[in-house]
């Protein structure tokens, strides 16, 4: 089968003798082609142009002079000799680098099989690495019966051998010793409290100003919500899509967040920011989405895959032949599908190759291990491909193990390299530190790496990506602020989004002047920072959370691209406070979970859970209360190669208790120190790294709803940085 390549083709690989047709203005000299690189090549003095179609009678290809040209260039294929099995191509002379160009087919149309070939419509290249927009692009009009040329998006055609890496090198962190936060690029910096020049808010060049922010902050790798070209037009009037979780292809990068509006502008500015990051030790995560796409069920617009071969793209109800909906937004990938696999397979290639990414977010990654008829799979071919491939092995392979048809597989994910977003995680968490009934052994499980759910095939603790707050919900400050959503302002009747968030207002809905309340508020916003950043498993924060930022009680806020959505980077003293607090907690996790062997290497998190003395203890030691009614818990852990040992204490309790810590190891010498208290007031909640931890007596005071930290041995001698 062809692969992704990116080697040039020789004259001598053409068999057949060249071809003159008359298109458009005038005569223009062709090739037969070939298909061993789908999408278009640049080679030989011209393009290649290769796709897979293997029901369609008849093929065009379409070139264009610049996005608003409305008369292109017609050139039609001949099956005779521009077809080779399921594969139709074609060679043009003279055209290169930014060439613009779609296809028309002709084939079928029996909707009630599941065929819809469209000859009037225009599609995008399923393998084109850039799209360009027309000042009149209408989304609609490739839904509605005729011909869109006169307003359609358009592939382009790309040099991807034209750019300098300078010896560019993945940091490579090991995720456990990485801190994942993730962004929206546009929203990262398109507020005007950003303090950039207009033009590059909002951009990859915007980010770069940020880097000393996620530097300080303590950030290994950022997780890019999605950056695959999509539609900004696809939400209702007066809204946008701005997650941009509806791709029309898997390999153009959005060229909206250029600041770079040159035709092959995106590609390059999108580098640059990789390059630069990969510099200052920062990795690229990708929120990749293969499991839905713009094009929407039956009712939406045709401009790529529904009209390349619908029933081979998507997921088709057997008896109706309409598409299932697994995904929630309309169609869903048929991702086991041959051609599917290789496509999905070769994005992930060119992302890996091309453009230096460092890893991969499937959004709902259940959905590829559903059959073509939609029904799971017990060794779902995708999947397991993704998981095996030699290319992909120094990537973070990261699943969202779900889907929105039900299927849910946090634990039991085909393929031993994935790593999960583990919900359960985000949901006991947040329940413990409400107060809920009956959740601290759940708490407990999911502080030391959830056991129970990884368990199985020796997975390591960073199996667990752990996370309270991601784009899909209430900010933190939003999770302690506000009971019910508030998603009013999406349009639609306040029924979107999740009704269950385990939130807690903690007394007043929405913003208050209450003092009290307040300070409440901001210690649970601690609490959850806490137990996040201090879990076995990998960390993920959600962009501006440290900053305590705001949506107003909208948990779904993917059609708000405004203030509403975008970090405010305004400063106060309790986002400082906040700001101050995560700091100085990442670089203690720092120095803590990663030191330096005395034989070499380094301890981590997983080292601690391996080779440490692990007890729990309630307020007295080594007596924990596991009862329905316990809402307070303590943890110690003892790491045996070294000569340190820390105790932490979780009193979610509405009234302080006094624990009695156990006698630190005879072969430590000193008593407990501590490190942070939540109930504190800044800067008393956490010492300043550097500074001398103050030493306690053996019976603490622990106030309501807080989270206190102790140290002794080696671990009080926190006065120099690892670098």
């Amino acid at each position: 089968m062809p692969v992704l390549s990116f080697s040039a083709i020789t004259d001598s690989d053409y068999t057949y003798p060249d071809r003159s047709q008359k298109c458009g203005v005038g005569m223009m000299q062709t090739r037969n082609g070939h298909c061993q690189k789908l999408g278009a090549s640049i080679e030989c003095g011209g393009v290649n142009f290769a796709l897979w179609a293997r029901l369609a009678s008849s093929v065009e290809l379409l070139l264009f002079s610049s996005p608003n040209d409305a008369n292109p260039s017609v050139i039609k294929l001949n099956p005779k000799v521009n077809r080779t099995a399921y594969y139709w191509h074609i060679w043009v002379e003279g055209i290169g680098d930014g060439q613009l160009y779609v296809f028309r087919i002709n084939g079928p149309w029996r909707p009630y099989e599941g065929t819809r070939f469209d000859p009037e419509k225009v599609l995008l290249d399923p393998y084109g690495l850039l799209i360009d927009f027309p000042d009149n692009y209408d989304r609609y009009a490739a839904a509605r019966k005729g011909s869109n040329v006169h307003c359609c998006a358009k592939s382009i055609v790309v040099n991807t051998n034209e750019y300098d890496w300078e010896n560019d090198i993945s940091p490579n962190h090991p995720l456990s010793r990485s801190v994942i936060y993730e962004l929206h690029v546009g929203g990262f910096t398109r507020h005007s409290s950003a303090g950039l020049a207009p033009e590059l808010r909002g951009t990859y060049a915007g980010l770069l100003d940020k880097i000393p922010y996620l530097k300080v902050l303590g950030i290994t790798t950022v997780e890019l919500l999605p950056v695959f070209q999509f539609d900004p037009q696809e939400c209702s009037a007066g809204r946008s899509n701005y997650w941009g979780y509806s791709p029309m292809s898997f390999f153009a990068v959005h060229k909206q967040y250029s600041s770079d509006q040159s035709r092959t502008g995106a590609m390059n500015e999108f580098r640059d920011m990789v390059k630069t990051l990969h510099k200052e030790g920062i990795e690229v995560i990708l929120d990749v989405v293969y499991n839905h796409t713009s094009e929407g069920d039956e009712h939406g617009p045709t401009f790529g895959f529904r009209g390349f071969d619908h029933e081979a793209y998507y997921i088709l109800d057997q008896q109706t032949h309409r598409d299932m909906n697994y995904s929630g937004c309309g169609n869903t990938v048929n991702g086991s599908h041959p051609v599917t696999k290789r496509m999905i397979i070769d994005s992930l290639h060119y992302w890996r190759d091309v453009m230096h990414v460092d890893g991969f977010r499937f959004d709902l990654a259940s959905i590829l291990s559903r059959d073509e008829d939609g029904n799971p799979l017990v060794n779902p071919p995708t999947l397991l491909a993704i998981d095996t491939d030699p290319v992909l092995v120094n990537c973070k392979m990261i699943a969202e193990a779900w889907d929105a048809g039900g299927l849910y597989q946090v634990g039991s994910l085909a393929g031993s390299r994935w790593r999960e977003w583990n919900g359960q995680f985000r949901d006991d968490v947040r329940r413990f530190i409400k107060g809920d009934r009956g959740t601290v052994n759940l708490f407990a499980d999911r502080f030391i790496g959830s056991p129970n759910i990884y368990n199985y095939h020796h997975a390591d603790p960073e199996k667990s990506i752990n996370f309270v707050t991601c784009h899909d919900g209430f900010t933190l400050w939003d999770l302690v602020t506000y009971n019910e959503k508030h998603n009013e302002a999406n349009g639609e009747n306040n029924r979107d989004g999740a009704n269950d968030n385990h939130s807690w207002n903690h007394g007043t809905e929405g913003e208050t002047d209450d003092p009290f309340i307040n300070a409440l508020r901001i210690r649970q916003a601690k609490n959850l920072f806490t137990c996040n950043l201090l879990s076995i498993g990998t960390p993920m924060l959600s962009m501006g959370d440290e900053l305590l930022r705001t949506q107003q009680g909208n948990n779904n806020a993917y059609c708000q691209d405004n203030p509403l959505s975008w970090m405010n980077w305004a400063t106060t003293q309790r986002n400082h406070d906040m700001h101050r607090y995560v700091q100085q907690l990442l670089r203690y996790r720092k120095y803590i979970f990663n030191r330096e062997r005395d034989n070499g290497g380094m301890f981590s998190l997983s080292d601690m859970l391996r080779g440490s003395q692990i007890n729990w203890h309630g307020v007295e030691p080594y007596k924990p209360d596991w009862s329905e009614n316990s809402h307070a818990i303590a943890f110690s852990a003892i790491p045996l190669e070294l000569n340190s040992a820390m105790y932490i204490i979780f009193n979610m309790y509405w009234e302080p208790l006094t624990f009695t810590l156990p006698y630190p190891p005879r072969y430590i010498e000193g008593r407990w120190h501590k490190l942070l208290d939540t109930s504190q007031e800044s800067p008393g909640d956490i010492v300043t790294f550097g500074e001398d931890l103050p030493a306690v007596e053996r019976r603490y005071r622990a106030d309501a709803r807080s989270v206190c930290m102790f140290v002794c041995g080696e671990f009080t001698g926190v006065h120099e940085e690892l670098d």
